[in-house]
């Protein structure tokens, strides 16, 4: 047999759709040592020797099966190409660095952190032999379990880029044996049947098709003999393939529609295949729709209607009865009342109508991961995930949250080869990467316990410090044992955690000595001046012994905060397509024989920064990811969590895609979770976790077009994402739900399965607008109709529009490739964005300090909808500000955010017709709410001014007045016990937030006005400090922040208000018991409203006391001094009335 180097055929991705007359359509190729097929002629393939006259590699263009599928893996048993297997090694193993000006560069790291990692998946893993060129301290080439990959027969070890060097010269000759590399010849053990099987010839077996998918068939059948005329049986190929091609093609099996060996006899015998097509089989719900009980909404609703009568009848009472004594002090209450009844209108009315909502998990595995006629192997035909995990100051966010949020992530009950996790560092710090490397590594034995044993959470940090019985449920022998070991490893990982910072600076100390001593010698060899030796640069440095290309701990040009490269490394390369499960080993720390070991792609991302560019905050993060993720994976679907926020229900994921692949999926744009909490004080002082809003605003707002985005633990569709149109939409007009018309988004709905045009999702974007919308990158505009294409719900049902068949997701992904990775380092760079619309159209919006708020604004104003999903168990879990000043501080935030929305575009007022009615006025009520603390502030004080002057609000307290305050009490009353009923919060839950709406609203939410308006009218810009991320140590206790009260001038009003209460309520007292004409009425009708102020502020004033030492003496001086101003003031500007008897100092005097 010669030794000429074999030559690959490659069949034409594009043919497998095309038809073709007389002889099969012949196409020669062979693999160059870049990965590329480049067209061989006949006379090639004869250059370096006659090959074989019975077998020849070429490619018939045949129509599409099971057996021969674009992009699939039709054996059981799949290897990669031996190139392929190096570019992935290659890709893993390297970080890749680029962006403005600069050309990207691929760094190979042998080693990540300082620990040793063996996973094979995993940057850097060790296991592997070394290369065995001289002078080559390389790894060899490894396959998915971390074997080594040898090329030639004799088992020579070659690294990736050795054996791409060989493959160039002298003809493809191996450094061991001096033969030539006999590429892709690996024996099949399927004997050849063909007409030539006598002869000794070896079968060259082909990789997939295209030659850039992961696997190759078990049963090849591209490979075929030719009879010695040179013509080929087209027909004993058809009937040899297991597979079938369905009605009206080549070939049908007999005994039915499909063949029997492609089920499983279990699976007939349990009754998944019965005999039926997947149109014959009546139709099961993902998801279903539970109205609230009649018994306690329609109550609710009429309590709506009967408090806004009364409301209008006492207002407009108060208006024709004005108190001629006081009319100053009856206009200020009279146009607070006015907007306090309008603001409640405008939060009442979008509660109308909550829904709750309940998934079917069961039905979504029947459907999408069960054996059937489309599926026959039981691959998940589920689509892809990518989950983003933003971070920005390992400072103020700890790493180690980082990290175990990571690690929540990849132990996620979703199919591994379907989901990507990337972590966006917006500090490009190295002790950020080095964590999720740690993670990473300690994944390999965290995520296969957590399925061993089917644990939850699968948050490590959590899990471990559960109360109660860590058995219960447990059926395995070897729980304990395992539990135990993980425990300890889980220790060890922490410790190697809270050591990172000072592993990297003494590292970093180390090779700054030895750049130092490297400069004296060489001063000292050419006998320069010392005195004169320029200053080497502190460098932080990786633990490969190179420059971090991001920021260093002290700063330098091109590596600061917001200056430094754009930085892209994959610490966990995608999974194989198939199961891999754990060897049964004495040497393993655990025995994973059962569990399949594989562990989802995790990236690591720090875009790039420059001065000069606005870099946009959060958001530009958001977009960096959505760009990044599009060109590696390209899920259709999208999760995004903040650092401190993990998966606390592993199949909260399968939830939230129910909602998306069921009927009338396709118009849903994202899937919005509640927010909880953990580490909350028991009592919620401060109303952290916000139950009011997130199980009452939000399950309300479900029950129109949906909930808002609320920043985390949300699911988006990429599609929608882009700033697309709904493929149905529906415009609204005239009051409440009246519909004027369903329009449909899609030129061609009959054609539903193709994959659609630019112009097809949006009238206005032509080919050529595209890159001006989404920018330059071609691999990004390609993905596009990928990814709508995926997300579609499969089309199993006559309502289901836009439908997907059956079955179109089973095939694996294409590996990564440098090119690739190239590419996704190109579209995070900091002047990607630069004239295009990103920020204003496309992904998240720019321009406010609440970009989750606009940002799902502006896909329900295109007419998308929304969906709130609420698992039984909680489905993510974060951490909240327990401490009064920063939970002020957060809530600042908000607020302004709020104001800004209602200064742009974004306002409600200007949505368009596709925003429902009550939706409208929910989104209006988003940006007016914060006005509502002048109003606030102002009727906070009325009770004090009126206990100081003498007056009240109304000139006596009538028996009119007395019934509307009644009525308009118990209405008030009656509708918080029904929403506690509907929503499922607590009435203590319901009392702190109306506690601490009052707090908010007479500081926090008064300085955003404040600080809204200086930014609209004064063009002053508003920064924030990012909220840091407290994490207590085990002995610590949890809620110690409670306590510790943080100076901030947001405390000086409620203060101000709480002692100026005080104050006039002692003050009314003392008069009006010492006056010889005391007015009760008016000291009982001031001190009941002061009284009512007070109790608000009773969470406030308990947090100021804290603990003994702990309150700062300023805040109690300058509200003390501000009080008694202001009391002094008052008595000055209007002393107390003279006694009736007309003495001239006979009124009220102290004792």
């Amino acid at each position: 047999m010669s030794n000429a180097p074999a030559k690959k055929g490659i069949r034409n991705p594009g043919a497998s759709g095309s038809s073709s007359t007389g002889r099969g359509s012949v196409k020669f190729a062979r693999r160059t040592s870049s990965g590329r097929y480049v067209s061989l002629s006949r006379e090639d393939l004869d250059m370096e020797g006659e090959p074989s006259a019975d077998y020849t590699n070429y490619t018939v263009q045949i129509p599409p099966t099971p057996d021969n599928q674009p992009m699939m893996d039709g054996g059981d048993h799949a290897s990669s190409s031996v190139a392929m297997k190096a570019e992935e090694q290659y890709v893993s193993n390297s970080l890749f660095t680029g962006g403005f000006n600069s050309v990207t560069r691929a760094h190979l790291m042998d080693k990540v952190i300082e620990s040793e990692v063996t996973h094979p998946q995993m940057a850097g893993s060790k296991g592997g032999s070394r290369c065995g060129m001289p002078a080559c301290d390389g790894s060899a080439m490894r396959d998915e379990r971390g074997n080594d990959v040898d090329p030639c027969e004799c088992r020579f070890k070659i690294c990736r880029d050795c054996y791409l060097d060989a493959t160039k010269q002298d003809g493809c000759v191996c450094p061991g044996c001096k033969e030539h590399y006999k590429i892709g010849e690996y024996a099949d053990d399927d004997d050849d049947d063909g007409p030539s099987s006598g002869k000794k010839s070896r079968k060259l077996h082909l990789p997939g098709p295209g030659g850039s998918v992961v696997g190759m068939m078990n049963h090849n059948k591209s490979l075929l003999a030719r009879n010695q005329n040179g013509e080929f049986d087209h027909n004993r190929w058809l009937f040899e393939s297991s597979g079938t091609y369905g009605y009206g093609n080549a070939y049908m099996p007999q005994g039915g529609m499909y063949d029997d060996d492609l089920m499983d006899d279990d699976n007939i015998n349990n009754g998944h295949n019965d005999g039926l097509l997947p149109e014959q089989k009546p139709f099961k719900p993902l998801t279903r729709k539970i109205p609230m009980p009649t018994s306690i909404i329609s109550p609710y609703r009429i309590f709506i209607v009967i408090r806004l009568f009364v409301l209008i009848f006492y207002l407009s009472w108060r208006i024709r009865n004005p108190n001629m004594e006081a009319l100053w002090l009856w206009g200020m209450s009279i146009v607070c009342e006015l907007w306090f009844a309008f603001s409640w209108l405008l939060d009442m009315l979008p509660k109308v109508n909550p829904v709750n909502r309940s998934t079917d998990l069961a039905v979504l595995k029947e459907k999408f991961e069960t054996p059937s006629p489309s599926n026959p192997h039981g691959r998940s035909d589920l689509p892809g995930l990518d989950v983003f995990v933003s971070t920005a100051d390992p400072e103020k966010e700890p790493v180690l949250t980082t990290a175990t949020t990571i690690l929540s992530i990849l132990a996620a009950d979703y199919p591994v080869e379907k989901l990507a996790c990337y972590v966006s560092d917006d500090g490009g710090a190295l002790l950020t990467f080095e964590a999720m490397a740690e993670a990473a590594s300690f994944a390999n034995i965290w995520v296969p316990f957590c399925k061993k044993h089917d644990i939850e959470p699968r948050q490590p940090d959590s899990y471990f410090a559960l109360k109660g019985d860590p058995t219960k449920g447990k059926r395995r022998s070897d729980f304990v044992k395992d539990r135990r070991k993980v425990k300890r490893e889980f220790d060890e990982f922490k410790v190697r955690i809270n050591g990172l910072p000072d592993s990297i600076r003494r590292r970093s100390d180390a090779f700054n000595a030895r750049e130092d001593m490297k400069m004296l010698k060489h001063l000292r060899e050419t006998g320069a001046d010392p005195s004169e030796q320029p200053k080497v640069k502190k460098a932080t440095w990786m633990a490969d012994g190179t420059h971090w290309p991001g920021t260093w701990a002290v700063s330098a040009p091109d590596h600061a905060k917001g200056n430094h490269a754009g930085i892209l490394q994959v610490m966990l390369k995608p999974p194989s397509p198939d199961p891999l499960y754990g060897m049964h080993d004495e040497d393993q720390l655990i025995d994973f024989s059962d569990v399949d070991i594989r562990l989802p792609m995790l990236v690591y991302m720090s875009r790039e920064k420059r001065p000069g560019y606005d870099h946009n905050k959060k958001a530009g993060a958001m977009n960096a990811l959505v760009r990044c993720s599009a060109v590696m994976s390209n899920g259709p679907f999208i999760l995004n969590f903040d650092c401190d926020h993990y998966i606390n229900n592993a199949q909260a994921i399968r939830e939230g895609i129910c909602f998306m692949m069921d009927r009338g999926g396709e118009r849903v744009a994202y899937v919005q979770f509640p927010q909880r909490f953990e580490g909350i004080d028991p009592s919620d002082r401060y109303a952290n976790n916000n139950t009011v809003f997130f199980d009452g605003n939000m399950r309300a707002l479900d029950g129109l077009q949906g909930p808002m985005y609320v920043g985390t633990g949300c699911m988006f569709r990429r599609f929608a994402l882009y700033g697309f149109d709904p493929p149905r939409t529906a415009e609204y007009t005239g009051m409440l739900f009246k519909k004027k018309k369903v329009t449909s988004t899609y030129s061609d709905p009959e054609n539903d399965t193709q994959s659609l045009r630019a112009e097809d999702f949006d009238a206005e974007l032509t080919a050529q607008l595209v890159p001006r919308r989404f920018g330059n990158s071609s691999a990004l505009m390609a993905s596009i109709p990928v990814a709508e294409f995926q997300a579609r719900p499969l089309a199993d049902h006559p309502a289901v529009l836009h439908g997907r068949p059956p079955g179109s997701l089973t095939v694996p992904r294409p590996p990564l490739d440098p090119p690739t990775v190239a590419e996704a380092v190109s579209v995070i760079s900091c002047w990607y964005e630069d004239k295009t619309e990103w920020g204003d159209r496309v992904g998240w919006i720019y321009g406010s300090v609440t970009e989750d708020v606009v940002s799902g604004y502006r896909m329900h104003n295109r007419g998308w909808r929304s969906v709130y999903c609420i698992p039984k168990r909680d489905a993510f879990l974060g951490t909240a500000p327990i401490n009064l000043t920063d939970r002020l501080h957060q809530v600042l935030r908000w607020a302004t955010g709020s104001v800004e929305i209602f200064f742009s575009r974004n306002n409600a007022f200007l949505a368009s017709r596709k925003l429902m009615f009550l939706q409208r006025v929910a989104y209006l009520n988003v940006g007016i709410y914060p006005f509502t603390s002048i109003f606030l502030l102002v009727y906070c004080f009325i009770p004090a001014l009126s206990l100081f002057s003498g007056f009240f609000i109304v000139q006596t307290l009538s028996v009119a007045f007395l019934c509307y305050l009644l009525t308009i009490t118990i209405t008030l009353i009656a509708l918080g016990v029904l929403e506690v009923k509907w929503s499922g919060i607590a009435l203590e839950d319901w009392w702190r937030n109306e506690q601490f709406w009052l707090i908010s609203g007479t500081s926090a939410h008064l300085y955003a006005v404040v600080q809204g308006l200086l930014k609209v009218m004064a063009g002053i810009e508003i920064s924030f400090t990012l909220t840091a991320k407290a994490a207590a140590d085990d002995n610590e206790d949890i809620y110690a922040d409670l306590y510790v009260v943080k100076w901030s001038s947001l405390l000086i009003p409620p203060i101000t208000i709480g002692m100026i209460n005080i104050i006039a309520i002692a003050f009314a007292f003392a008069r009006t018991v010492y006056s010889e004409n005391p007015r009760w009425g008016k000291f009982i009708g001031g001190g009941f409203f002061s009284f009512w102020v007070l109790a608000h502020l009773y969470p406030f004033a308990k947090g100021l006391m804290g603990r003994r030492g702990k309150t700062p003496t300023i805040v109690f001086v300058w509200s003390g001094l501000i009080s008694i101003t202001i009391s002094l003031l008052w008595v000055a500007i209007s002393p107390p009335e003279a006694s009736s008897s007309g003495g001239r100092g006979s009124g009220f005097q102290f004792p």
